[in-house]
């Protein structure tokens, strides 16, 4: 029986090489890391000068000895004609060819990038029954001599082995983040059995998108709120003047007619004086007078001017004394006195109609809110409000809107906004003065538009978009 020769026979050293190489393959987390196991590794199962990958795409993807090529080298052009010749001659197996094999214009070059025999090996999966399934494109070797049998065969299974880690790979790819849009995985030839477009999952993945960026739901802003008495009584300075003393405090409920506040009264008693005395000197003036032109007829003429002297004095104290009288300020009906610290009302002088305090009749309670003019949206008569209060958000209180304010007005802070009342839709055991964030809801609008208002409005403002 005649024995193989040893261009025939595959060494242990190369059968571990294989597997080695082909634990590697995968083992690799990258389609640049396989090419460069690909490549330069090879070198390990049959010695070669020179060696390239011709992707499936069409384009030298990786050469020996470079981490990255230069496609626009004189030799990567050389190289991509010469694999477009190749591909284009339909080879599928190994192939061993020289200059010879390859047309002229390819032959004149051979000798200035390559050595004497160039060897084609298609990255075929051998496991998949597809023609086209698993195809990775070609590897191109270059080597000084002829291709042993044994080289072959060995690299015909590293071939088939490295295509199978390429096809897993790609696999594992698209299971990926995109893997649910049908985005990912490896780029295969169709093939008849391809489902129709209206059943494949991108198609009703952005389907479902469009869905719901067109349901409508409701457009809602928020802005700072308040609870305020809706109709209160304003008690503003009845004159001007200092004022004296408090004779309530804040929060605190008070009767009508109950005493309030009282003014410095010292000023307005020394001018009643001064006014009261000089309606009795007037008046004595008159009576002296009036004897004198019982005698005299010319002193008559002068009784008219004193009479009217005489009227003007007594005019003058019945409006201090009515003015003395206001001095005391009484409450105008039932309710919360609502005003700020009476320290910082005592010695202060107030001018005429100033407001001093409001008082909140008892379940007078509505809602305040500032719309930010950046927020103003479409707001109409009974729009829904919530204010969640700053003391107690788990318990909303529920109002519909009265009216918007047409032009917006500048805060404390600054910052102009909409003034919008809103009525109770129930009473609330919440009193007057607490605060907290507003809710308002206006018209039905597209998810998206909900969702993009802000920055389109940011848009429009910065870039004049």
């Amino acid at each position: 029986m005649p024995t193989q020769g040893p261009e025939h026979h595959i060494q242990p050293e190369s059968l571990v090489a294989l597997l080695e190489l082909t634990r590697r393959a995968r083992q690799a987390s990258s389609e640049a890391e396989l090419g460069f196991l690909l490549v330069n590794d090879t070198l390990q199962l049959q010695p070669y000068r020179q060696a390239a990958w011709w992707s499936q795409s069409g384009r030298l993807h990786s050469l020996s000895g470079l981490v990255q090529p230069d496609l626009n080298a004189p030799y990567a052009h050389w190289l991509r004609s010469l694999s477009q010749h190749l591909q284009q001659a339909g080879h599928t197996q190994a192939t061993v060819f020289t200059a010879r094999d390859v047309p002229a214009e390819l032959a004149a070059s051979w000798d200035q990038w390559w050595p004497a025999y160039g060897l084609w090996l298609p990255l075929r999966d051998t496991e998949t029954s597809s023609a086209g399934a698993g195809h990775g494109g070609a590897l191109l070797l270059a080597h000084d001599q002829e291709w042993p049998a044994a080289g072959l065969q060995l690299l015909q299974e590293w071939a088939g082995a490295w295509t199978h880690a390429w096809h897993a790979l790609n696999q594992r790819q698209r299971g990926g983040p995109l893997s649910w849009l049908g985005l990912g995985g490896p780029r295969v030839a169709p093939s008849s059995t391809t489902r129709p477009w209206w059943r494949r999952a991108w198609v009703w993945v952005m389907a479902a998108v469009v869905a719901a960026a067109a349901y409508p739901v409701q457009l809602s802003v928020l802005a700072p709120g308040e609870l305020v008495p809706s109709k209160p009584l304003v008690v503003r300075a009845p004159l001007e003047g200092v004022v004296e003393v408090f004779h309530v405090q804040p929060n605190q409920d008070v009767k009508k007619g109950q005493l309030l506040f009282t003014f410095d009264e010292a000023l307005l008693k020394s001018k009643l004086d001064v006014a009261r005395q000089s309606l009795a000197t007037a008046s004595t003036e008159l009576r002296q007078t009036s004897q004198q032109a019982l005698a005299d007829i010319r002193v008559r003429t002068q009784l008219a001017g004193l009479s009217g002297r005489i009227q003007e004095r007594r005019a003058e104290v019945d409006y201090l004394r009515e003015q003395l009288d206001r001095t005391k300020v009484l409450a105008p009906g039932d309710g919360v006195v609502l005003f700020d610290d009476p320290s910082e009302w005592i010695g202060k002088p107030v001018a005429v109609g100033e407001r001093i305090l409001r008082i909140a009749a008892p379940g007078d309670i509505e809602v305040e809110a500032w719309l930010p003019m950046a927020d103003a949206i479409a707001l109409s008569a009974g729009a829904p409000l919530q204010l969640y209060l700053n003391a107690s958000p788990l318990e909303p209180v529920t109002a519909q809107v009265r009216y918007m304010a047409h032009d917006a007005v500048m805060r404390p802070d600054g910052q102009y906004a909409y003034r919008v009342r809103a009525t109770l839709v129930a009473p609330t055991s919440h009193r007057v003065g607490l605060k907290g964030t507003a809710r308002l809801e206006g018209q039905r609008v597209p998810a998206l538009y909900w969702v993009m208002r802000r920055p389109l409005a940011w848009l429009r403002t910065t870039l004049g978009w």
